[in-house]
Protein backbone atom coordinates (compact mmCIF):
# COMPACT_ATOMS: atom_id res chain seq x y z
CA UNK A 1 0.00 0.00 0.00
CA UNK A 2 1.24 3.47 -0.80
CA UNK A 3 2.20 6.06 1.77
CA UNK A 4 0.22 8.86 0.14
CA UNK A 5 -3.16 9.35 -1.58
CA UNK A 6 -4.96 12.23 -3.27
CA UNK A 7 -8.25 12.97 -1.49
CA UNK A 8 -10.66 15.88 -1.06
CA UNK A 9 -9.96 17.78 2.17
CA UNK A 10 -12.99 19.55 3.70
CA UNK A 11 -10.73 21.94 5.63
CA UNK A 12 -8.62 23.01 2.63
CA UNK A 13 -11.65 22.82 0.28
CA UNK A 14 -9.86 20.96 -2.47
CA UNK A 15 -7.87 17.88 -3.38
CA UNK A 16 -4.75 17.48 -1.24
CA UNK A 17 -2.07 14.89 -0.60
CA UNK A 18 -2.81 12.74 2.46
CA UNK A 19 -0.03 10.80 4.17
CA UNK A 20 -0.59 7.46 5.90
CA UNK A 21 -0.03 7.99 9.62
CA UNK A 22 -1.02 4.54 10.97
CA UNK A 23 -2.51 1.20 10.02
CA UNK A 24 -3.69 -1.92 11.77
CA UNK A 25 -5.61 -5.08 10.91
CA UNK A 26 -9.15 -5.52 12.26
CA UNK A 27 -11.79 -8.19 11.76
CA UNK A 28 -13.29 -5.88 9.08
CA UNK A 29 -10.00 -5.55 7.20
CA UNK A 30 -7.14 -3.06 7.28
CA UNK A 31 -7.81 0.22 9.13
CA UNK A 32 -5.67 3.10 7.85
CA UNK A 33 -5.37 6.63 9.21
CA UNK A 34 -4.48 9.45 6.82
CA UNK A 35 -3.45 13.08 7.49
CA UNK A 36 -3.66 16.06 5.13
CA UNK A 37 -0.20 17.44 4.41
CA UNK A 38 -1.51 21.04 4.45
CA UNK A 39 -3.80 21.30 7.51
CA UNK A 40 -3.34 17.97 9.37
CA UNK A 41 -7.04 17.01 8.92
CA UNK A 42 -7.44 13.28 9.53
CA UNK A 43 -9.52 10.57 7.87
CA UNK A 44 -9.87 6.86 8.57
CA UNK A 45 -10.40 4.20 5.92
CA UNK A 46 -11.27 0.56 6.61
CA UNK A 47 -10.32 -1.90 3.91
CA UNK A 48 -10.51 0.91 1.35
CA UNK A 49 -14.34 0.64 1.33
CA UNK A 50 -15.40 2.57 4.44
CA UNK A 51 -14.22 6.20 4.55
CA UNK A 52 -14.80 8.55 7.50
CA UNK A 53 -14.64 11.57 5.17
CA UNK A 54 -17.98 10.59 3.64
CA UNK A 55 -19.70 10.32 7.04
Amino acid sequence: MSLEIQHDCPECEGEQTFWRSASTTLHLGEKTKWRCSECDFGIVRINGDIDSASA
